[in-house]
């Protein structure tokens, strides 16, 4: 089932009931898309029904957008009323565009003017993943350069802003910020710069600072009082944010989130993952480098942490933790769970207590070599010492590669089906540590590495996922990567798009494909879907890869320039 988004409270037997005003979005009509996913749980489910497995088959182009850039376009546009946002990558151009008009017209233009020196610090060709609306009528914009921006839903024009990182150290925030109540949360990154990760909440109205959270640090800077997780020895005791290091490594070690956040407002607790421990090359860095490549529980109103998990322990290979933590309520050997499903770039997948943080299940969902198993004991990863990085020697074919089995592209979760939907990059690398001095705002890896594609020779998979019991339902292979995120519906059609530009529809219980399109470029953004006032169903997504990680960004995907060229352009279908 879906994660509950409203709660009732009751008066004594045989009066009436007193309900409790639901709270935004659940208040949003179904037909819109106002948060970054659909809703606080990350499902990236619509309960729309007008597209399904009949009818999708019937999918034209309506209307198409570009938006100016050839940089790579990640995240998805908002639909708010009859009004559509859509982002660009750096400059971080905005754009409303009229749904109640043909075509679209432009309703208003945000353009802000960034630092000419900003993008060379980045990663990823620029990406912004998206925006945030508060239903006072903002919007929030991310400005990759460490401003968040936030301008009026109607005209555009900016009310605040506010510096959130400083992308001179290599700190910039590409992440998708999340509204709650009257909070905007913002991520950041720069984990590969040295730079110490940090979670940072503002007043959705003012930008006043209310708190923030490191990833790396004393307790006191984490906010973490206690015990970060009563289940695991190694997750207990105090200030193993400095501990767990070698020295002062804390101070530039990463840890970046850098990725989705999700929010359960019954427990009134968000959720997010860490990056990895900088710099990349592990042997400069012993220890378990705690606070990174973890899962984080928090209370939204201090910041304080609830529970924390670590995926991957001193990791080797930059996997990190930072992509997004999706909430649905499960039965799991035969017991209801609050659960939170984690798909970590490592290659485990995990089901967990999103209530406590035990780990209730941990699977591969793919080829991985460098762990055999989790030890659901102690949390640990069983690691097989064949595949550890050194500086002595290259380590051959270790699965995944650092550009993880699944990175920022976001999966999804249908209650219909329950299954999840993921999408998969399936390269190996070769690698081995360098020399590496810490230098503010210049990359701190430390690693030269050599990407294969994986087993099968095809580097991408799409698959539907039991979390359950850790099996993969059915599978899709795709002779490149895919690095846009799925759309689930209850028309039960499943939406992803492909780095060679075919967006695809298949059916949510078998994966039987029922309809593809040829976008203009290849695609890292994620569908989404809407109706208007007349109760037309419609389909819209980003098409556009850059530099990085697309046509001839990445060694893995040397070829792609065979099949697409860059260019963003948002196309919307209706039938």
């Amino acid at each position: 089932m879906l994660l509950a988004l409203l709660s009732l409270s009751f008066r004594s037997a045989g009066q009436t009931p007193a309900a409790k005003p639901p709270a935004w979005p659940a208040t949003a009509p179904v037909g819109e898309w106002q948060l970054p996913a659909k809703d606080y749980a990350l499902t990236r489910f619509s309960p729309l029904t007008a597209i399904n497995a009949a009818t999708v088959r019937n999918l034209r182009p309506i209307w198409s957008f570009a938006t100016g850039s050839l940089r790579n376009h990640g995240g998805n546009p908002l639909v708010v009323g009859q009004t559509l946002y859509v982002h660009t990558p750096y400059p971080n151009v905005v754009f409303a565009l009229d749904l109640a008009r043909p075509g679209a017209p432009i309703i208003w233009k945000y353009a802000p003017t960034p630092p000419k020196d900003a993008m060379p610090t980045s990663c990823c060709d620029g990406t912004s993943w998206g925006l945030a609306y508060h239903p006072g009528g903002k919007l929030y914009v991310p400005l990759l350069q460490g401003d968040l921006a936030a301008i009026d839903a109607k005209t555009g024009h900016e009310i605040w802003r506010v510096k959130t990182a400083d992308y001179k150290t290599g700190a910039t925030t590409p992440p998708a910020p999340l509204v709650i109540r009257d909070m905007v949360l913002m991520g950041m990154a720069g984990g590969d710069h040295g730079v110490r990760g940090y979670l940072t909440a503002l007043n959705a109205l003012t930008g006043q600072l209310l708190w923030r959270a490191y990833s790396t640090g004393p307790d006191a800077d984490v906010l973490l009082t206690g015990t970060a997780n009563p289940h695991y020895p190694s997750h207990q005791g105090k200030d193993l944010g400095v501990s767990s290091w070698a020295g002062e490594a804390w101070r530039n070690g990463g840890g970046a989130p850098d990725g989705w956040i999700s929010y359960d407002p019954d427990l009134d607790l968000l959720y997010y993952g860490t990056g990895n421990a900088a710099p990349g090359n592990a042997t400069l860095r012993p220890g378990d480098n705690k606070w990174s490549s973890t899962i984080f529980a928090r209370d939204v109103t201090t910041g304080k942490v609830r529970w924390a998990y670590q995926v991957t322990p001193h990791d080797e290979w930059a996997y990190g933790g930072s992509n997004e933590s999706i909430l649905a309520d499960l039965t799991v050997g035969g017991k209801s769970v609050k659960a939170l499903v984690h798909f970590d770039p490592n290659g485990f997948a995990y089901t967990i207590d999103r209530t406590n943080g035990k780990l209730l299940l941990a699977e591969r969902f793919g080829p991985v070599n460098w762990a055999s198993t989790i030890d659901l004991g102690t949390g640990l990863p069983v690691r097989d010492g064949r595949y550890s990085v050194g500086t002595e020697r290259k380590t051959l074919g270790v699965c995944p590669s650092s550009l993880g089995i699944k990175g920022q592209q976001p999966a999804a979760f249908s209650p219909l089906s329950g299954l999840f939907y993921v999408s998969i990059t399936n390269v190996c690398m070769d690698i081995q540590g360098t020399p590496v001095t810490y230098i503010p705002g210049k990359p701190y890896i430390g690693t030269k590495i050599a990407f294969t594609a994986g087993p099968g020779g095809n580097r991408g998979r799409f698959i539907a996922w039991d979390a359950t019991n850790g099996t993969i339902a059915w599978e899709s292979k795709e002779s490149l990567g895919i690095l846009g995120g799925p759309l689930a519906t209850a028309g039960g059609v499943v939406f992803y798009g492909t780095m060679d530009g075919w967006l695809k529809a298949v059916d949510h219980k078998t994966g039987e494909e029922l309809w593809k399109f040829k976008m203009p470029s290849g695609i890292a953004g994620s569908p989404i879907t809407f109706s208007d006032r007349d109760g037309h169903q419609y389909l819209a997504i980003l098409s556009g890869l850059g530099q990085w990680p697309g046509v001839g960004g990445t060694p893995a995907f040397t070829d792609l320039g065979n099949y697409t060229n860059p260019g963003g352009v948002l196309m919307v279908f209706g039938m």
